[in-house]
């Protein structure tokens, strides 16, 4: 059986007292690419957070493992250290930070230090992938940037750090068809025995692009229910009502 890159067991969190996700258990085998969809509220963006170590996000029970060590305890930077890497919903700005220090800073930071006429001809190629303007690298990190323009960069951050395990967090939300396709064929660039991911979104047009080897549908804070990309069809055809059908349940 494929080893798991991603193991959640029993996982309970909350944030600020408050109940988020409760028994939540979830394995991503190595080099799979998996979807969690479910309605606003369920816990989605908690979850990608607590994977990555946000202090906020309290685990009071469970654990989590990554590639076979228990990473319940560890910090965030100690997280992005072994290979996960997390794409927000909502990219924060950073006055004063050009994109282009903030990725060699976190490059140098794991350990991924390059000499600077190697780091910058990567840089502007990856750029060049995502229709990015060089000058761009230059510019504060995501400050004035279109809800676009920020999602590109989370990508660029990825294709620069090659993590082995992404948490892309609704990756496709602020998105024309045309940095819609250029996000997507990215991602499938990854894809390899070395490169695994967990996509969250709400919408099948990502994943027209994408083709999850795995969805799951978060409800009530656990996955209710795990299938193919059908899955995404059908509940783009019929919504969260199909959730109800004893077939689905």
């Amino acid at each position: 059986m494929e080893m798991s890159i991603l193991d959640v067991h029993n996982l309970a969190l909350n944030v600020d007292g408050k109940p988020i996700l409760d028994d939540f258990s979830l394995a991503i085998p190595v080099g799979e690419i998996h979807v969690l969809m479910g309605k606003n509220g369920t816990g989605k963006s908690s979850l990608a957070k607590a994977i990555a170590g946000h202090p906020d996000y309290v685990i009071s029970s469970g654990e989590i493992i990554f590639r076979g060590e228990n990473i319940t305890q560890l910090s965030p930077e100690e997280r992005a250290q072994r290979g996960i890497f997390l794409a927000f919903q909502y990219p924060i700005e950073i006055p004063g930070v050009s994109i282009a220090n903030f990725i060699r800073s976190a490059m140098n930071a794991q350990n991924k230090k390059m000499e600077t006429v190697a780091f910058y001809k990567l840089l502007y190629a990856n750029m060049e992938r995502l229709k990015l303007d060089h000058d761009f690298s230059s510019r504060a990190l995501n400050v004035g940037f279109s809800g676009g323009e920020k999602k590109r960069c989370e990508v660029l951050q990825m294709l620069m750090l090659q993590p082995s395990f992404a948490i892309l967090d609704e990756i496709d939300s602020g998105l024309d068809i045309d940095a819609l396709k250029l996000v997507a064929e990215n991602i499938n660039s990854l894809r390899s025995h070395d490169f695994s991911c967990l996509i969250i979104t709400h919408y099948q047009r990502l994943l027209d692009y994408i083709i999850p080897d795995r969805v799951h549908v978060l409800e009530g804070g656990k996955v209710i229910h795990s299938g193919g990309n059908e899955v995404v069809r059908e509940l783009e055809e019929n919504g969260y009502a199909i959730l109800a059908r004893e077939e689905i349940l």
